[in-house]
Formats: C-alpha cells, structure tokens, sequence
C-alpha cells in the first residue's frame, strides 16, 4: 500500500504549532489541536476585517503596505488633516497633521515617506496645488504642484511621483523629489475619482467619473488606453503595480464592493467582494495583500478591510468528510 512516507520519502511531522512559512502541498499533524493540516493556496481572493480608522472619513489620500499604511487629509463632514498609521491590526492617530486640511487629495510613498498632493480646501473653497511630505513624524510643505487639482490619482515614491487625472484639468505632473514637471501627456479619457497604482515610470490608472470603466497604462511618455474594467465605477480603491492591480469598492452609481484583478492585460472579478460596500475609500498594498479604508455609503465608514489574494498560501484542517 502506499503511503505518505513511501511518496515523499519523509513521514509527517508532528509539531505544537503550523509552521511557517508554508509550502504547498506540505501535511503536518498539530498536537497541540490534534488535526492534521495542509497548506494549500488560495483559489479566490478573500477580503477580512482590520481595525477601524479613528476618523471616519472619504476622499482621503492613502499610501503604503497592508502591515504599514498611511491615510492623511479627507472629508469627514469637513476638510480633514488628520493623519493615521496602520500597524497590520490597529489605525494610531499621529500628532502630525497636514499643514492645509483638505480633501479630494492623492498621495505616493510609504508609511514613513509619503507625499501628499492636490485636493479642496475650505475658506475659501478652492482647489489647491499644495504638495507636501510626510517623514514618519511631520508633514513639511514641498514646492506646489503647477495646476490645483481635486479628486487626483498618484503614484510612485516621494522622490519619483506622478500626478494624474484630476478635475477640472487633465495634467499629467511627475515629481522628482524637490519640484513638479508639467508634461505633454494627458489621460485619453479626463475624470476624476480615478484610482491609480504603480510608478513614475509604468503606472496604470482606472475607473473614474461618469461612471467609467476606462484604463489607461503609463509608460513614462504616454498613455495608452488598455482593456477595462468589468463594472464601471468612479471614487473607486486601487492597490498593487502595474502589471498586476486590485480594484475595489467604489459608485456604479449605487455602492459596490465589487473586487477585481488585473494581470497586466486584462480585469477579472473576483467572487469574493468587500464586506462593506462603499464609494470615496481609499487603498494600499498590493494585488495579493491589499488594504481599504474609509469611505461613504449612507455616512462616513471607518472601517477596514484587509485582501488575500489568490495564489497565497493558507492553512486546512483535514477531516474526514
């Protein structure tokens, strides 16, 4: 007869804990739960509940990793400066906070070296061109972007930055870490509420105002339109790279929590959308640990959710049915 041994040349562990990191197809038996497990990987994307904001708010900007985000500015009944960081489990309120509260904005970077630019202020409400940069402990004003923009989409670092979409003008603006370049470029389809992910150089931006379903890739000279979303949706989360992208949330016009995934040249739906459907949220990560936060349905939303994507590696108890 056959057996686990005779086939991997190894019989199964017994171990107190799972271990970790896993390999796919790896069977041990925990006793500290006397169940044997498996370590396969995912299927589908899973979305899982993080812990909520401390303010609850929309149209904010939102940088970062699933374990290490950053949110600054939005609209949460006003114009927010509020920032927070994300630990992986919990939102911390910073003492640092923008130097002109705002919404509508977008932001690049990291946890700890983020840049923050465009949006509305209020008193009087205008659009604005501020652009600022936030060191893990203060936000310092930077030089302005060249046109005020609200409901803009970003990219990239804090040193390597792109600004694009945006109303009431489609300017494409890259930043090269102490000034903003105006470029000959523009978005074939103008919107605002737009998401984008990737880099200064291969960036791809989608969904947006109408609603839309357009989007577009950036190759550091241009953009060219690329195959769309399935829903159409405008103030929309984005995370991930350009070749590999996560789409979620968002208005179609009614809120959705519809999810999908680009690999770099098309979009599919995931089976499993968000918890909370809402539009004005914000995001972070990456397609297969991706984050959203925020956002509106019916009032501001606090809270967050943290996405699995497939192909990642998870743990299952073996039974006998």
């Amino acid at each position: 007869m056959t057996t686990y041994k005779g086939i991997n040349g190894f019989a199964v562990q017994s171990v107190a804990s799972d271990p970790s990191p896993l390999d796919e197809g790896q069977v041990w038996y925990n006793n500290a739960t006397y169940a044997f497990k498996l370590a396969s990987v995912t299927t589908a994307g899973t979305w899982a509940s993080g812990g909520n904001l401390n303010t609850a708010r929309q149209v904010m900007a939102g940088v970062g990793t699933q374990t290490a985000a950053l949110v600054v500015g939005g609209d949460d009944g006003a114009r927010s400066a509020a920032t927070e960081l994300y630990n992986g489990t919990s939102w911390t309120t910073s003492p640092a906070t923008l130097p002109l509260a705002r919404y509508g904005l977008s932001g690049a970077g990291t946890q700890t070296a983020a840049l923050a630019f465009g949006g509305l202020r209020a008193a009087p409400a205008v659009n604005v061109t501020n652009s600022d940069s936030f060191n893990g402990t203060s936000w310092t004003a930077t030089s302005p972007l060249n046109t005020a923009k609200l409901n803009v989409a970003g990219s990239g670092t804090q040193t390597a930055a792109l600004s694009f979409g945006a109303g009431p003008a489609n300017v494409t603006e890259s930043w090269n870490g102490s000034s903003w370049t105006t470029l000959p470029a523009t978005m074939n389809t103008a919107r605002t509420y737009l998401a984008g992910c990737g880099t200064q150089t291969a960036s791809l931006g989608f969904g947006g105002s109408g609603p839309t379903s357009a989007t577009e890739s950036w190759n550091g000279s241009a953009w060219t339109n690329v195959n769309s979303l399935n829903t159409s949706r405008t103030k929309l989360g984005g995370a991930g790279i350009q070749t590999l992208a996560l789409a979620f949330g968002g208005g179609t016009p009614t809120v959705t929590g519809a999810t999908e995934l680009w690999n770099g040249t098309s979009w599919t739906t995931n089976p499993n959308s968000m918890a909370t459907a809402r539009a004005g949220l914000a995001g972070a990560g990456t397609q297969t640990a991706g984050l959203g936060f925020g956002g509106y349905a019916a009032g501001y939303k606090n809270n967050t959710e943290e996405f699995t994507g497939p192909g990642s590696p998870v743990t299952k108890t073996i039974t006998t049915s």
